[in-house]
């Protein structure tokens, strides 16, 4: 995969749930480009990558669980979600 064809995201953890990512807060990951990328997407992704325990906790119904909040560039995802 080059350079060109990848996509940079920074995924932070905090709020207990950085204990599900090995304890670790932040990922500079690079996705493959040239594909689009949902945040469902996302989400699968990361569940497969970086979750190192207790799958359960994060993810419910293939949408994060009640109760854990999701910012994109610090807006709600909720906020963000088109009609």
């Amino acid at each position: 995969m080059s350079v060109a064809t990848q996509l940079a995201v920074t995924v932070e953890f905090g709020g207990g749930a950085e204990l599900l990512f090995d304890k670790k807060k932040r990922y500079e990951v690079k996705l493959q480009g040239g594909e689009k990328w949902t945040l469902q997407k996302l989400l699968f992704w990361i569940r497969d990558n970086l979750l190192r325990e207790r799958r359960e906790l994060f993810l419910q119904n293939d949408t994060v669980r009640p109760g854990i909040l999701v910012l994109i560039n610090d807006a709600d995802w909720e906020l963000l979600k088109t009609v």
